[in-house]
């Protein structure tokens, strides 16, 4: 079963925003090594207070953290870039068997 992971951190999510209008390529550039890894969703979500988090889905843990490990040389110049200068915070989820599942192709 599939995992979903979060990933938290203090920034700017403007200057986020602004380097992905800048440079087009830079941010899929990072998807396509996720890709390679087995990433099966992913989204940038930002909140009023600066804090930015990434919403992943992925085959398992072990996925993300191979993907996260060797991709630092172009995931941590993006973070410096954004105004990140703190650790990020990641949770894995494990999907829960309530039967109340609505959208996402439920």
């Amino acid at each position: 079963m599939s995992v979903i992971m979060t990933l938290r951190v203090k920034g700017d999510p403007a200057k986020l925003e602004s380097l992905a209008a800048e440079d087009p390529d830079r941010l899929p550039a990072i998807v396509e090594k996720a890709k390679e890894h087995g990433v099966i969703a992913h989204r940038f979500y930002a909140s009023d207070d600066g804090t930015m988090m990434v919403v992943d889905e992925w085959p398992d843990r072990e996925s993300f953290q191979a993907f996260f490990e060797g991709s630092q040389d172009q995931i941590a110049p993006v973070m410096s870039d954004a105004g990140v200068t703190e650790e990020p915070e990641i949770t894995f989820w494990r999907k829960l068997e309530t039967n109340d599942e609505i959208g996402w192709g439920a």
